[in-house]
């Protein structure tokens, strides 16, 4: 191996220092909902991190999560199991420790969560999550409608990604986004093609900075407002003969006093 391709900037050193010596882990699905639902049970199964999802077309999608081998092959096999389970599996792997080249070029390291739209809570941050995917936009509009009138969910945003899949997804209490699945469904079939539903009760934190976010749901941080001029109140100045008079003064009444 050429010993350049080892070798990293100080900006690329934090991203491999973090990941260093971890091993990385990749499910594949056709399906948003279904892997998002395959990065949940990886998450709840094994103590690892998810960077996020890689999207190439045509509905392929790919979870990718870091972590200690052992750790990684058991979040890979439990995501094996889940995309099986819906009917969605395409292919995974497991590497034990990538080497640094990989690393720089592809996304498996924070680079992912980093641009994550989210990045940190939002007002629909720890409700319960429902997606439901069609294929073809005005199905997905039309389900999005029918769920929002039905139960007291929002809309927090929907994605694409390729061959016609469309994916809404809708916050709010598990109640709530259960009925409003199971109405979103009926609108979609009625209106086009339904292709996938999930519903996730408890997200955690990972889960959460990789979802799609629309801006108005992403608390903002209020700006400070400094004055662009400053009027600085003008001193009061003193002349010296008046502080030497004062200064006279008191050294006299100091004499006669003595």
């Amino acid at each position: 191996m050429d010993p350049n391709l080892k070798s990293y900037t100080p900006a690329q050193r934090p991203l491999h220092q973090e990941f260093k010596d971890l091993a990385l882990g990749l499910v594949s699905t056709r399906s948003f909902p279904a892997i998002v639902g395959v990065a949940d049970m990886m998450l709840k199964t094994a103590n690892v991190h998810l960077v996020g999802y890689e999207k190439i077309g045509e509905g392929y999608c790919t979870a990718i999560v870091r972590g200690r081998f052992a750790e990684i092959r058991l979040a890979v096999e439990a995501g094996r199991e889940a995309a099986e389970k819906f009917g969605q599996l395409q292919s995974s792997l497991v590497i034990p420790r990538p080497l640094p080249n990989l690393e720089y070029v592809l996304p498996i390291s924070t680079r992912l969560s980093q641009l994550a739209i989210s990045g940190g809570h939002s007002r629909l941050s720890h409700q319960a999550v429902g997606l439901l995917e069609t294929r073809g936009f005005p199905a997905m509009v039309g389900a999005v409608d029918a769920m929002l009138k039905a139960a007291e969910v929002y809309f927090a945003s929907y994605e694409t990604i390729g061959a016609g899949l469309c994916t809404a997804i809708v916050r709010g209490a598990v109640t709530d986004v259960a009925v409003a699945i199971e109405v979103g469904m009926h609108e979609a079939e009625r209106i086009g093609e339904l292709s996938a539903v999930m519903v996730i009760p408890r997200p955690l934190d990972d889960l959460e900075q990789t979802l799609p976010l629309a801006s108005c749901w992403i608390d903002q941080p209020e700006p400070l407002k400094i004055p662009l001029k400053v009027k600085e109140k003008q001193k009061d100045f003193v002349q010296l003969s008046e502080v030497q008079q004062e200064l006279k003064t008191l050294t006299l009444n100091n004499e006669e006093e003595n």
